[in-house]
């Protein structure tokens, strides 16, 4: 006996929720494409006249969106009105806590910056508590500088060099800061900030602002990799970070390589990767190589900066040369490494070690005669502002459902 058909119901949404995905709709329209009239608005949301009618009322109702009057006449029907996106209605603010500085960046709702800071943390408590005050103050400064109020500070990106949970908001650890163990800085800050908070890993957040509007900008799948005072990838796939089942993609400080000591990775612990590619770790080899000729070395060759010891390696110095060359190997085989699980269509090198030109141009040389995988490599455009531009743009992302909460059920 044949089986009887059995008719599919098709789900039909509640007219607030229809209401409230237009209104999205239209509000994303109006975010990235600036000032539209509302045949514009038709033509390119798919929705009806009457439809779009109904939504820009309530935008302008909920004081999220402007009037500008009449668009110009080209001698046919009569202009339509003009419409625009308050983006000074609020602003957005990024953050980014370093072992020697935070760094802040101000900007409205369409990402223009409004403003910047930067705090040294040289001999500072460096506690959970001591930096959310830090944060707390310096933001009350910034706003206030730009005539901004707290109640328009309608989203706080943090980057944080240590992994991090998005979903709860909580830093597992960061090893350059004081106490720094299962922080649920989420709900610290949101003790002070009566607004969205977001906490990304810092190196994510560099390669979300090269995404953005970097040197990734027409890339989908690419790798940034992280070298200074810390280690580390992110990685982009599809156009969105991707953090791994524990929030640990991208963790390269901690990888496993032959002429490195084996390791298990501890997560309160410096990998061993990251102890040899840092500007330390570069330091404590520079050292170990000159420690027959301390007694003759100057004053000033005795407080090199690791950068200095990259000039060095490239205005020809042995030493130097020899420190590097390690490095040079240990970051090929990472780019080959990653590149073969991957398949990234860039890799961008960042950081003050990362993007120095002996380091990039002696990898290029290297891996000039691969065959396969390695496609890019190139450096990030954004320098150390790359942090901050990766908050502003997860802010962004996040903005219209702020702005147009989702109905209660």
């Amino acid at each position: 006996m044949p089986r009887s058909k059995v008719k599919k119901s098709i789900p039909v949404g509640r007219p607030s929720v229809l209401r409230h995905t237009n209104a999205l709709s239209i509000l994303t329209l109006l975010r990235e494409s600036g000032t539209r009239s509302r045949a514009d608005l038709v033509r390119a949301s798919g929705l009806s006249a009457p439809t779009v009618t109904n939504v820009v009322k309530d935008l302008l109702r909920q004081n999220l969106v402007e009037a500008l009057g009449e668009g110009e006449s080209s001698g046919g029907r009569p202009p339509d009105m003009m419409i625009r996106f308050k983006a000074e209605r609020g602003c957005i603010l990024a953050v980014d806590i370093s072992a020697e500085y935070l760094s802040f960046l101000l900007a409205d709702l369409n990402g223009n910056e409004l403003g910047s800071l930067r705090v040294a943390l040289a001999k500072r408590e460096t506690t959970p508590g001591a930096i959310c005050g830090y944060i707390d103050r310096t933001v009350q400064k910034l706003l206030g500088r730009h005539k901004k109020t707290r109640e328009q500070l309608l989203i706080l990106v943090v980057g944080v060099p240590a992994i991090a949970n998005v979903d709860e908001g909580t830093v597992l650890s960061i090893s350059t800061l004081e106490a720094w163990r299962a922080v649920p800085l989420r709900a610290m800050l949101n003790n002070i900030f009566d607004c969205l908070v977001i906490v990304e890993n810092d190196t994510n957040l560099a390669a979300q602002g090269e995404h953005w509007c970097g040197a990734a900008q027409a890339e989908k799948d690419f790798v940034f990799i992280s070298i200074g005072i810390n280690v580390g990838a992110g990685i982009i796939l599809g156009g969105k970070i991707h953090h791994g089942s524990q929030w640990s993609a991208g963790e390269i400080a901690y990888l496993r390589l032959p002429h490195i000591l084996r390791r298990q990775p501890a997560i309160h612990e410096f990998g061993e990767v990251e102890g040899v590619l840092t500007s330390s770790g570069i330091l404590k080899s520079w050292n170990g190589e000159n420690r027959k000729d301390c007694r003759q070395m100057s004053a000033s060759q005795k407080q090199l900066r690791a950068v200095d010891v990259l000039d060095l390696a490239q205005a020809g110095d042995p030493h130097a040369r020899r420190i590097i060359r390690l490095r040079v190997d240990i970051v090929s085989d990472i780019i080959v490494n990653l590149s073969l699980i991957l398949n990234p269509g860039l890799v961008l090198l960042g950081g003050e070690i990362g993007s120095h030109p002996v380091l990039v141009n002696s990898v290029l040389r290297q891996l000039a005669g691969s065959e396969f995988a390695v496609t890019k490599i190139g450096t990030g455009a954004l320098g150390e502002r790359a942090v901050l531009w990766g908050g502003v743009s997860l802010a962004l992302e996040a903005i219209s459902s702020v702005l147009l909460p989702q109905p209660l059920a």
